[in-house]
């Protein structure tokens, strides 16, 4: 279960769990309580435990796996930053954001304790909150901004970053992210362009509408790791599939025989 709140966020889930959408559309300071949560972008992949902090970028692409430790359920505490507080922070600060710098997806904050502290000081406050006393969100969004950014300035890169993503190579981008779980205007927004002129686009570089591209690029890919000795339940979601059914009625129509039958 989740409860749903606009800037603080607890949630508890009793098995293993991964989003759907694998789309980042907040920046977020969250803390693990109980159990353990992998993030993965792609290039990294980092699994936090009980105690651990990490920061999370708005726009960007990342896998999120929470797994139940062996006695307790998995328990979080997220902060979301609202774009309009952020907004009016960073115009107080007069901070200009430089759009040439690459920011992680994510950044590991568990060694400061200061940080671990506020995070533990906000459970005592739960009944208020998701009794939605916004007065006191608003006040503990902009306290772990301010203890964000008394640890290390150059945070405010991160967190005050929520411009639009620009137009960008769209060919090395979909190469490289072709296995998350996102819709096609997630990928024309993270492309820079408009659903219409990504479709066009993409038409022109690949010969092929994204849809198909993808659904065969992933497909490709399956096979490729299955002849390697993968198991099927370990690399369907990993693709982008939603669920193992989908994946093996499109596997099997793709190339005439189940995933699991596949010859090594």
């Amino acid at each position: 279960m989740s409860e749903n709140l606009d800037y603080i966020n607890y949630s508890c889930y009793f098995t293993v769990f991964r989003e759907g959408e694998q789309f980042v559309s907040y920046n977020a300071l969250s803390m693990v309580i109980s159990g353990e949560m992998e993030l993965n972008d792609g290039e990294h992949r980092k699994v936090f435990k009980s105690g651990d902090i990490y920061l999370v970028r708005k726009n960007q692409l990342l896998k999120f796996l929470k797994r139940p430790g062996e006695e307790s359920e998995f328990k979080s505490l997220s902060i979301r930053f609202d774009d309009e507080m952020l907004k009016q922070m960073k115009a107080q600060d007069h901070f200009e954001v430089d759009e040439k710098v690459r920011n992680p997806v994510f950044v590991d904050l568990s060694s400061i304790p200061h940080l671990k502290y506020f995070m533990e000081s906000l459970l005592q406050y739960q009944d208020l909150l998701e009794n939605r006393s916004l007065e006191l969100a608003l006040l503990k969004q902009k306290e772990a901004l301010l203890l964000l950014f008394g640890h290390d300035e150059s945070l405010k890169n991160i967190v005050y970053d929520i411009s639009d993503p620009y137009k960008i190579n769209l060919e090395e981008f979909m190469l490289k992210n072709y296995h998350f779980n996102v819709k096609l205007d997630r990928f024309a927004y993270l492309t820079g362009r408009s659903l219409a002129a990504f479709k066009r686009d993409f038409a022109k570089i690949f010969g092929t509408a994204p849809g198909k591209w993808l659904l065969q690029k992933r497909l490709q890919e399956a096979r490729y790791l299955l002849e390697k000795g993968k198991k099927v339940s370990d690399i369907y979601l990993d693709l982008g599939f939603e669920d193992l059914s989908h994946f093996s009625f499109a596997f099997k129509k793709q190339f005439g025989l189940a995933p699991s039958k596949l010859v090594l």
